[in-house]
């Protein structure tokens, strides 16, 4: 297994790894809107985070050889359900495609945020 980490994403904000790769896939943890240059969350509207979660993902595929292109599977975690068609706009953006994916509705994220995307992605 090879751990996944670079300083152009966060860092975790506890006891885990940005990613792993195994047998050619990577597994990255959730990504939430926080801005890596200042370790904050900058980002207010659902636009502004979903774009800074996009980015932040980018920089994790990046790092282990990969890119969404080769995205599998994503989970995606928002914190209103209302929010879901300007979500979508964000992220149909970057994820070009169209993985399997799941979008729920969840209670709260950390820090207080809009919306946290997880990925599986082939590495070649």
């Amino acid at each position: 297994m090879k751990v996944v980490a670079t300083e152009k994403a966060p860092k975790a904000l506890g006891p885990y790894s940005q990613g792993y790769v195994h047998g050619g896939i990577l597994y990255s943890a959730g990504q939430i809107a926080i801005n890596p240059e200042v370790d904050a969350v900058t980002a207010v509207t659902i636009e502004e985070q979903t774009e800074q979660v996009c980015k932040n993902l980018g920089e994790v595929l990046k790092e282990a050889g990969t890119d969404f292109g080769h995205v599998l599977k994503t989970t995606c975690f928002l914190a209103d359900m209302a929010d879901f068609a300007v979500f979508n706009e964000v992220y149909a953006k970057y994820f070009t495609s169209k993985p399997a994916r799941s979008c729920v509705a969840v209670k709260t994220l950390p820090k207080g945020v809009l919306c946290e995307v997880e990925l599986i992605a082939a590495v070649e």
